[in-house]
């Protein structure tokens, strides 16, 4: 074969092996370009999530921190209202079924209330997340300790409006700057997010967000990703118990709230466009709404205190959120207006130790012990299941019993609750009819 048809063919294979060479190296690029937009989409969507759910729960925080400021700021008028009444009696601690509330302290709630309301005037133009602060780190507990005084030695609580919104600043700041303190400059700086608004909430969460700065390797730039989208996930999940939490606590402290004041109303106009200002005077209903709505300021004084959330001992792990105080605040608010007859009460509130004793005085003890104190209930939410041991006894009990039953659990519970009747051995119940007028 003549060399240049020879050069000619090896010129062409190289340049057909270049060619090669040139559609892999751009396949590889391709995958690469492919791989660093997945990564930097993959971020995109990880800041979103994590900004979306911080700006829930900051907003849900931020609702409850300010409903918790704007009840305590108004129990003060409860208090002037409450003084003129001479010769009341002294409302000791409530503790009654699991609930203890502290007795009604005139002095502290004054405070917390001018405090709150100080508090209140001085977040309207505070980052988001402020008054969200006050609810993590239990409003009243903010609120008193804003009640020192001014560099002037004047107490905050006596100033009002923008002064004492200025001194409340100053004290946050830890002073005026001519005592050494941070001024009103700190004082604002300290009552934005930073440290009484997100800085509470979100404490410790470790969130490593990386930025521009994805890594030139399309492989580690991804992997990166997909580790930050775990931290994400994990913050979120936190964000999101936080928001619920705070929702939940704000709907009870709210249905509280609302029957104060409608106990409240009912005391201004006794009082206020009545007259009345001896306790002695009082009618037997009018003493039962002067109680009710001490005991309603107590426990309104007490959830504004309850922290929701608790600081993390690691700072590489996010705040705890304070869930079992918070449920054990809801419940204690549930059964006092339970208790108080101000609302309808559930199957899961029913005492069946308590029930029996009502029972047992209806009935003799021969009848009582043979056929009544060995039964046990099975409660679900909006029912109750009376079980005997065996079919022949739940049966007798059914048709003998169950109008001093029915009767009872209704009076105990303050409302009518579907009951049913069945044994331990075989599954079988049927609802009996509801019996009124024995308990009155």
């Amino acid at each position: 074969m003549p060399l240049p048809i020879i050069l000619g063919l090896g010129a062409a294979a190289a340049g057909a092996l270049g060619i090669g060479t040139g559609i892999s190296g751009a396949a590889k690029m391709k995958d690469a370009n492919d791989t660093m937009k997945m990564a930097r989409d993959l971020h995109t969507e990880n800041i979103e999530y994590f900004e979306k759910q911080n700006k829930s729960a900051t907003n849900d925080m931020d609702a409850l921190g300010k409903k918790e400021l704007e009840i305590l700021s108004g129990l003060n008028d409860f208090a002037t209202v409450f003084e003129k009444i001479h010769n009341r009696p002294i409302f000791e601690e409530y503790k009654k079924n699991g609930i203890t509330i502290p007795s009604y302290n005139p002095e502290e709630i004054h405070k917390v209330s001018v405090g709150a309301g100080i508090l209140l005037g001085g977040i309207g133009g505070a980052a988001a997340g402020t008054a969200g602060g006050f609810a993590a780190a239990g409003a009243t507990t903010a609120a008193v300790m804003a009640l020192g005084t001014a560099s002037t030695g004047t107490a905050i609580a006596s100033l009002s409006g923008v002064v004492a919104t200025n001194a409340t600043l100053a004290a946050l700041g830890g002073g005026a700057l001519a005592a050494g303190g941070g001024g009103m400059a700190l004082g604002s700086t300290i009552l934005g997010a930073a440290t009484l608004g997100a800085g509470i909430m979100v404490g410790g969460i470790i969130f490593n967000i990386v930025g521009s700065s994805l890594s030139g390797k399309a492989d580690d730039a991804y992997e990166q990703t997909r580790k930050e989208r775990e931290q994400v996930n994990k913050t979120c999940d936190y964000l999101d118990k936080l928001s619920n939490t705070a929702k939940e606590y704000l709907l009870s402290m709210t249905t509280v709230h609302e029957i104060y004041l409608d106990q409240f109303n009912i005391l201004k106009y006794i009082v206020n466009t009545l007259g009345k200002n001896d306790w002695n005077h009082f009618s037997k209903e009018e003493q039962l709404v002067t109680e009710n709505t001490t005991y309603l300021v107590a426990l309104l004084y007490n959830m504004g205190k309850e922290q929701l959330v608790h600081a993390s001992a690691d700072s590489s792990q996010p705040n705890k959120v304070n869930t079992a105080g918070i449920k054990k605040s809801m419940n204690n608010a549930e059964k006092l207006l339970f208790e108080r007859g101000f609302q309808k009460g559930s199957a899961k509130n029913l005492n069946w130790t308590e029930v029996k004793e009502l029972i047992h005085s209806k009935m003799e003890d021969p009848e009582y012990y043979r056929w009544i104190d060995f039964l046990k209930v099975q409660i679900a939410e909006n029912s109750v299941r009376i079980v005997a041991p065996y079919e022949e006894a739940a049966l007798y009990v059914k048709e003998n019993h169950h109008d001093v039953i029915e009767s009872a659990i209704n009076y105990y519970l303050r409302a009518e609750i579907p009951v049913s009747y069945g044994c331990v051995e075989a599954n079988t119940n049927a609802t009996s009819k509801k019996a009124k007028g024995i308990f009155k």
